[in-house]
């Protein structure tokens, strides 16, 4: 499988696993455009290591949070060259319960979470429409699908973003493939300690290798267009316990 110069958007790609997802695409023949936030440097570097191998890539800055930016985004993206694929990676990983999620924080994980990939889709498929083929990826958790007390915010932002994939795989066919890929452990967080049973559920025991995300994400981007609706979990198995 490979992309064979198809240009692919990726949002929150500057650092961890959009990074690896960015590099994955170039390596496979893909051009990037690279959307962040605050991650200037890291998005610079990002673009040297996509140029070094060959491929192309182009950063677009924008708030993910502010709506005007997100309508604006792919017309944006789409001046670079014809768009295939939108994989939505960016969101906010707030650890808030019940009792200590505050509206703010409520609106914030449901505006990055789930609305900013609708809007994303949405002007995507119109970007296409009537004779563009194209894919769409939203990158997922084991959570969505298992929701628990902890996370609140971010869990519930993430199932909804599980039931726009289904939705949109319905709405958007036949000319758009969309689907989920839902991990688990894969990086440690960027912030705060690694609770030290966090493997105590996962059946395969062990931590995701990150070409094992690359793999998954190839085959949801170059594999067969007939798989649409689907969510794909890369957790060791971790949803089923």
């Amino acid at each position: 499988m490979d992309l064979d110069g198809k240009l692919i958007f990726i949002t929150g790609a500057a650092k961890r696993l959009g990074r690896e997802m960015a590099l994955t695409v170039a390596r496979n023949g893909g051009d990037l455009v690279i959307h962040y936030h605050h991650s200037d440097v890291q998005a610079e570097s990002l673009c040297e290591e996509i140029t070094a191998v060959g491929r192309k890539a182009y950063l677009l800055q924008a708030d993910l949070n502010d709506p005007a930016q997100v309508n604006d985004l792919t017309r944006r993206a789409a001046e670079f060259g014809v768009l295939y694929a939108l994989v939505n990676n960016a969101a906010i990983f707030g650890s808030s319960n019940w009792q200590s999620t505050h509206l703010e924080e409520w609106n914030h994980h449901l505006m990055v979470n789930l609305t900013t990939p609708f809007l994303l889709s949405q002007a995507f498929a119109e970007k296409l429409y009537p004779e563009g083929w194209g894919r769409i990826v939203n990158i997922l958790d084991w959570r969505a699908l298992r929701p628990s007390a902890d996370h609140l915010p971010y869990t519930i932002s993430k199932a909804a973003l599980a039931a726009l994939t289904q939705a949109l795989a319905v709405s958007l066919a036949p000319r758009i493939s969309v689907n989920g890929l839902a991990l688990g452990a894969v990086l440690p967080p960027s912030v705060g300690e690694t609770p030290p049973n966090l493997l105590k559920n996962v059946p395969a025991g062990r931590w995701a290798d990150l070409a094992e995300v690359g793999q998954a994400l190839m085959f949801l981007l170059a594999g067969p267009a007939y798989v649409t609706g689907e969510i794909i979990h890369l957790d060791g198995g971790r949803h089923l316990v």
